[in-house]
């Protein structure tokens, strides 16, 4: 494991200490992978059973080590313990999460302004669907949550979108 990964994981860990000796509430335990891909620089995901999966991306980690450090790993956490404190539904870059990054002595910032060029990013197939007024791409995406049965409506002239080449 790279050094830079070591600490960014020593910073989750050290953001997660010191929110429980704030808010003198248990932290839970996080799982930490370096592989996502893209243009985020993080992401946190609530998984069933109350595990917690943060997942950074390791080429802006390396591209951007000091700023990733001090601005997102802290970015990441907030969200962790925002949805550790406030059971109830909050708004991802709401007050409860702007009130811990500033504990966390962090820009209360939503986006990243990493170079992303270097970064992979995956490519989506695209789908050709259309309404009552024009014709639309949608990625593999929202074409397989529609043939899981999903409806998408035009925004326009609220149609429903179909797929090119099926019912009229």
């Amino acid at each position: 494991m790279s050094p830079l990964f070591k600490q960014a994981i020593t910073q989750s860990h050290a953001r997660l200490n010191q929110a429980e000796l704030h808010f003198k509430r248990p932290m839970p335990e996080i799982d930490i992978q370096f592989n996502l891909r893209g243009q985020a620089a993080g992401m946190v995901k609530l998984l069933r059973k109350g595990e917690i999966l943060v997942r950074y991306n390791p080429i802006l980690l390396n591209e951007n080590s000091e700023h990733f450090l001090s601005q997102t790993v802290p970015h990441e956490i907030a969200h962790v313990v925002a949805s550790t404190l406030n059971r109830h539904r909050i708004r991802p870059h709401g007050t409860e999460w702007q009130q811990i990054m500033q504990l966390f002595g962090a820009d209360n910032q939503r986006c990243h302004s990493y170079e992303v060029k270097t970064s992979p990013r995956r490519q989506l197939a695209r789908f050709n669907y259309r309404c009552g007024c024009r014709e639309h791409q949608l990625t593999s995406i929202r074409h397989n949550r529609i043939i899981n049965g999903q409806r998408y409506i035009c925004r326009h002239c609220r149609a429903p979108l179909l797929i090119l080449g099926e019912a009229d």
